[in-house]
């Protein structure tokens, strides 16, 4: 196990990508053995995200405003939500199989190789149909962009792509937490899933939850973060907080906590065998 630390240690960047370039190939060539399956998952992402979008227009033909938020600047921040989601849904889905494979014992493989076990476990899934997500989030933030008449400009656009990966970096962090869970809880599945489904909170403002729930989704279970305080920085620049300045540290360090987390079970479980 010493030997497969120290080769781990002298893999660098290069090694890696060219790793994943390799895995990410393989993955894609198995999914477009079943194309149908591809086709309809990537159609019923898009009419589940198109949902969302009309739930908007129905909200908003009976309420100018709420909470002071119009509905464009509802939609720029759904838009926001969906892009920095994306990375969660494409890169690390295979998080959903990390329950299965520790049960089953099939997560042994992952445990002699002299690679990162985490990005070996993480890289295998790809999943396609996440890009028609990461589309239709483009599509709603610049529709919501044009009628707020936001200026376009360099700063504007570097802004925005720091800010949404930084916003990207926490969900996946939670997703990271509740995987791990497996290592110590046997029935997991349900932390996974509540983690998740709080995703469905974070197009909408805090503010406009009550003190509790705005406590809760900033320092406990950071949703906020998710597409609320990042999105401040371009959608209000006027009036933005130090926790929207802070986002793209405090995502960092968020991430690194759930990965030495994950890395944490993985280690329980090399030890048990179990």
């Amino acid at each position: 196990m010493m030997n497969n630390t120290m080769a781990i240690k002298k893999r660098g960047l290069k090694f890696y990508i060219s790793i994943y370039g390799k895995l990410l190939f393989q993955d894609l060539k198995s999914k477009m053995s079943y194309r149908a399956d591809f086709i309809i998952s990537t159609i019923g992402m898009i009419i589940s995200n198109l949902v969302g979008f009309v739930t908007f227009y129905i909200l908003f033909s009976n309420f100018p405003s709420i909470n002071g938020w119009t509905m464009y600047e509802m939609l720029f921040m759904y838009g926001f939500s969906l892009i920095a989601l994306t990375p969660l849904q494409c890169l690390f889905d295979n998080n959903w199989n990390l329950r299965f494979m520790v049960k089953t014992g099939d997560f042994i493989k992952y445990c002699f190789r002299p690679i990162n076990i985490f990005f070996y476990f993480i890289s295998e899934v790809f999943d396609v149909k996440g890009l028609g997500q990461l589309f239709f989030g483009v599509g709603t933030l610049v529709y919501a962009w044009h009628h707020l008449a936001i200026p376009v400009t360099f700063v504007t656009i570097l802004q925005t792509v720091l800010f949404l990966f930084a916003a990207s970096l926490f969900m996946i962090s939670i997703m990271n937490f509740a995987a791990a869970t497996c290592f110590w809880i046997q029935n997991s599945g349900y932390v996974m899933v509540i983690m998740f489904r709080f995703k469905d909170f974070a197009k909408y403002p805090a503010s406009i939850f009550n003190t509790v729930f705005r406590i809760i989704f900033t320092f406990v279970i950071p949703i906020a973060f998710i597409a609320y305080y990042p999105s401040l920085v371009v959608l209000r620049p006027d009036c933005v907080p130090l926790l929207s300045w802070l986002s793209p540290i405090i995502g960092l360090a968020f991430f690194y906590l759930s990965y030495k987390f994950w890395i944490l079970g993985a280690r329980k479980y090399e030890g048990t065998g179990s």
